[in-house]
């Protein structure tokens, strides 16, 4: 197997490892560990962590460890989260969270540069386009990696549908569920449904292992990449400062349309939060158990991976607008559905739809957003996709900081208010475009951010 390919498989497989175990984590703090909202405040911590580390750690520790040693020693603050939900309190889980945090802006900028790097270093030896391989790369890489929340939520329900605690839940307990929760502590009703330790302990050692055999992949299989000594030379002569590149993000807010995408760009991070820590807990664990998050998280996840598909393809016949326009819609009717429906056993499907409708939305938020950024800020790509990192990341956090504070149907009616001025702002984005350069065909909309898409979850 030619080696550049074999390098790119094996971070594939690596991230496959890593995120089948955080991902499956993510989806179930709300519910396994609600007390005092425990779960969530980890997650707020941690996507707050995570906008520090994008602003100082990536350039600094690739540039002392090399990409590869920067991707193994991230992993290892993956595990570290894994480990703090064995003994979940204050005490392990939030420092736990901070350190996942300051990983994750690393990993994810080692790995785009070890791929990137990669590429260009074959389609030299190949006298290929470097463009094309690079692409062919990231497309291999997410082909694997988007698999990674499929797996993760699997194990999860696998090991909990193993436990002897079910109980059925009553009428008066149902009350409890659905966008008017009992804010007093919604997960009373369903309490005593809590799987065993010995079941929560399982399937976090199995998530540990996962993160454990991804670190020894890399360590093992991966090879530390090397440039020739002048390039590397040239490169850091000709590389912009840490705070050069740390002011610029800021800078890059002087741009009208900049501040115009940050709502948009910010109810990514709010409708992402809703789904992963409010509808898995105050919908499918209240009415069903908390067993039924990883299937429901599977058909999201699912849904989303084929529609970024689908819709990185199709968008160049169809233009972005229409996308968005599809994105909306979809999402509204979910949030008003969700403020009028009482969520029910008997209605087990009805629990599948929403996760595969926002799936839906969400591929579009992540795809078209993303190369939205790539269009417009073409020649200052570095800064814009650092403000979409820290403005994602601002929505994740005040998405789970508020998340055991308000009832559903306010957190419903705040996502809706947000979505609605998103597309205000985004229709005068596109009318200053429009005005700008009328004669430019907007039929050029591909799946630019597939490359990004998925760095927001982490």
């Amino acid at each position: 197997m030619e080696r550049n390919l074999k390098n790119v498989l094996v971070i594939s497989f690596g991230f496959l490892l890593l995120f089948t175990a955080y991902g499956g984590l993510q989806s179930l703090q709300s519910s396994l560990n609600s007390e005092e909202g425990l779960g969530v405040a980890s997650l707020s911590v941690l996507y707050a962590a995570l906008i520090l580390s994008s602003m100082f750690l990536p350039p600094i520790l690739i540039k002392k460890l090399g990409c590869k040693w920067t991707i193994a020693i991230s992993m290892c603050c993956y595990i570290a989260f894994s480990l703090g939900n064995f003994y979940a309190s204050w005490y392990t889980l939030i420092p736990t969270s901070v350190i996942l945090g300051l990983g994750g802006a690393p990993l994810w900028s080692a790995k785009c540069t070890y791929l990137t790097i990669a590429g260009t270093s074959y389609a030299e030896k190949a006298g290929k386009n470097a463009k094309d391989i690079i692409n062919q790369y990231f497309g291999v890489f997410f082909l694997v990696f988007q698999s990674s929340g499929i797996w993760g939520n699997l194990i999860s329900s696998l090991i909990l549908s193993q436990s002897s605690n079910k109980v059925n839940i009553s009428e008066g307990d149902l009350e409890c569920c659905g966008a008017y929760n009992c804010l007093t502590d919604t997960t009373n009703t369903t309490g005593s449904a809590k799987p065993s330790n010995s079941l929560i302990y399982t399937l976090l050692g199995v998530y540990t292992a996962s993160g454990v055999l991804a670190v020894l992949l890399v360590i093992i299989f991966l090879d530390q990449i090397k440039s020739d000594q002048a390039e590397t030379e040239k490169e850091k002569l000709e590389a912009p400062s840490f705070w050069s590149t740390f002011l610029a993000t800021f800078r890059h807010l002087k741009d009208k349309r900049q501040c115009l995408l940050i709502p948009l760009t910010m109810y990514s991070g709010f409708e992402q939060g809703f789904l992963s820590g409010d509808y898995t807990k105050v919908y499918v664990t209240c009415a069903l158990g908390i067993q039924y998050v990883g299937y429901v998280m599977i058909c999201f996840a699912a849904v989303n991976s084929l529609c970024s598909l689908l819709f990185g393809k199709i968008s160049q016949f169809t233009g972005r607008k229409f996308l968005f326009a599809l994105a909306t819609v979809t999402n509204t009717a979910c949030i008003i559905a969700l403020l009028l429906w009482k969520p029910h056993p008997k209605q087990l499907a009805v629990f599948f739809v929403f996760p595969a409708l926002w799936g839906l939305s969400d591929a579009v938020w992540q795809t078209q957003t993303n190369g939205l950024y790539g269009i417009l800020f073409e020649k200052h790509k570095e800064a814009a996709f650092a403000n979409y990192r820290l403005w994602e990341s601002l929505g994740f956090v005040i998405a789970f900081g508020y998340s055991t504070k308000l009832q559903a149907y306010i957190k419903l009616y705040i996502l809706l208010s947000v979505l609605v001025l998103s597309m205000v702002t985004y229709g005068a984005v596109e009318y200053l475009e429009a005005r700008s350069s009328p004669g430019t065909p907007t039929a050029a909309k591909k799946e630019n951010g597939g490359a990004h898409s998925q760095e927001t979850h982490m």
